[in-house]
Parts: structure tokens; C-alpha cells; sequence
């Protein structure tokens, strides 16, 4: 039947992830995703620390893809690694922390540890935090602590989507410790939030005053007076107007001599014309 086929893939991807996660303990990894591809499968580890995952040269890395394709009967096992941005939003990596900092210094400094790690993921720029402490912490007695910052949903779609949440735990000598971490981060949109905008009348008012501004500097710049020319430019130009004057004067006198040169000649030439054409008067001889 079809549906055991699914089970049966759905129980090899958790064998998968849980052998990641034992052969990759204190790497600070975040999520295991499997995909298949047209070459065989796709591993994507979101971890903190992608150098102790690939190790020396890839050793690390070739190693696992060997043990996953003989152990689990893959095809062509690739895995790929991806960093995480922010560590302190990332709440996988913050219950990690909680249970690898109560394993170092014992159940005394649980309070210490939830403050600080609290106070690390809201300077981080969450919108909320909270971190539940459940165990024989500290009295031989069952009891659970609860550390909260900010604003967090609690119930709605919000709460289910986009709220992050992450569990862990801790062995120590009074037993097993559980660390539940719940981070609203801080791109996430609120259905009710409200955008508050600045009022009209601000927006009016300096538009005005604006324009009263520009038609002052026009009225200063129409009322300001013509700057007047410099002493060296007028002298120049009165120097050039002057020897204009007397270029005009010459050619004056050049044309006023021209003129009788050319009316003598014909003057003269028309006196000798006379004299032609009269007749000589007849002399009486004296008797």
C-alpha cells in the first residue's frame, strides 16, 4: 500500500536526522532538511559553525556522505551547508546553549544563564522572548522556571506560524533538565499594527512657509541694485569710442578733398572750348 511507502520514507529522513545530530553534537546546528533532486538526495545543514562541519580539507564532510549512502542505502548524498545569520534569533541554537551552559556549570547558575541568554536575544532585536527551565532545578522536587522579555503571541495564527520555537535537553546528575525557547522575531508583521501618519496641517504649514520664503528672495533679488562697472572697463571703452570718433573724422576730410581734385580739370577744359568757338572780332584799319 501506498501509505506504508510514506511512513517508511517519513521514519528514514527522522534516522537520518537523528544520526546527524549525534555525529555533529556542539556544532550549533539549527535544522536538518532533506530534498530530492534528479542526482539523488540533498542535505541542507543550518548551522553556526560551518568550519567544524567541514573540517580539515572536507574530511568531515566526505566521511559522512560515505557512512549515509552505505548505512541508509542513498543513492548520491550530497550535503550542503548554510550559516545562520543571527545566532541569538535562531531558537535551536539558544536551547542548545541553555543546556550546554547547565551541563558545564551545574543547576547553581540556571537563574544567571536564562537572564543572560534572555538579554543576549533581545539586544538581538526581538520583539519577545521566552525561555522555560523544567526539572529538579533546584530542590529534589519537579518544578519549572519561566523567563520572559518583551511581547510574545501566545494563542492566534501568529502564534502557530510565526512564532519560532525550539526544544533541548540537559543530562545532569539530579536527572534530565528540558529548556523550551519561544522567539517572536523582529521582521515579523503584527495583523494589528497600525501605522500612525504625521498630521495635515504640519505638511500645509511648511509648504507655506516655503513659498513665502521664495517670493522674498525674488522681491530681494528684483529689488537689488545693478552693480556698476569697474573704472578700468569705462576708461577702455570711452579710449575706444574716442578713436572711433576720429577714424570717422578722417575718412571725413579723405572724401571732402577728393571731391575739387576731379571738378578743376573739367573747368579747364572748358575755357579753351570757348575760346574755339568764338569769332574773332573784325579790325577796323584807320582810315
Amino acid at each position: 500500500m501506498i501509505e506504508r511507502e510514506f511512513v517508511a520514507q517519513r521514519t528514514k529522513e527522522y534516522q537520518i536526522k537523528k544520526f546527524i545530530e549525534e555525529k555533529l553534537q556542539g556544532v550549533g546546528i539549527s535544522q536538518i532538511r532533506l530534498k530530492k533532486i534528479p542526482m539523488g538526495e540533498k542535505i541542507i545543514l543550518e548551522t553556526s559553525r560551518p568550519s567544524l562541519i567541514v573540517g580539515k580539507r572536507g574530511v568531515n564532510i566526505k566521511e559522512m556522505t560515505k557512512t549515509l549512502k552505505h548505512k541508509f542505502q542513498l543513492e548520491n548524498p550530497q550535503i550542503e551547508i548554510t550559516e545562520v545569520k543571527d545566532v541569538f534569533l535562531d531558537p535551536q541554537i539558544v536551547a542548545d546553549r541553555i543546556a550546554g551552559a547547565l551541563e558545564r556549570y551545574g543547576l547553581s547558575r540556571f537563574k544567571g544563564v536564562g537572564h543572560k541568554m534572555m538579554e543576549q536575544v533581545m539586544n538581538s532585536g526581538a520583539k519577545g522572548v521566552e525561555v522555560v527551565i523544567a526539572g529538579k532545578v533546584p530542590s529534589a522536587r519537579a518544578r519549572s522556571w519561566r523567563f520572559y522579555k518583551g511581547y510574545l503571541k501566545k494563542c492566534g495564527d501568529i502564534a502557530i506560524v510565526g512564532v519560532r520555537k525550539a526544544q533541548a535537553t540537559a543530562l545532569l546528575k539530579t536527572g534530565i533538565v528540558g529548556i523550551k525557547v519561544a522567539i517572536m522575531p523582529p521582521n515579523l508583521k503584527l495583523p494589528d499594527h497600525i501605522e500612525v501618519l504625521q498630521e495635515a496641517t504640519q505638511v500645509i504649514k511648511d509648504l507655506a512657509v516655503e513659498k513665502e520664503k521664495k517670493a522674498a528672495d525674488e522681491k530681494a533679488a528684483a529689488e537689488k541694485p545693478k552693480r556698476k562697472r569697474p573704472a578700468k572697463k569705462k576708461k577702455e571703452e570711452s579710449q575706444k569710442e574716442g578713436a572711433e570718433e576720429k577714424a570717422e573724422i578722417k575718412e571725413e576730410a579723405t572724401v571732402t578733398e577728393a571731391v575739387p581734385n576731379m571738378e578743376e580739370p573739367a573747368a579747364e577744359e572748358a575755357v579753351p572750348a570757348a575760346s574755339e568757338t568764338e569769332p574773332e572780332a573784325p579790325t577796323e584799319k584807320a582810315s
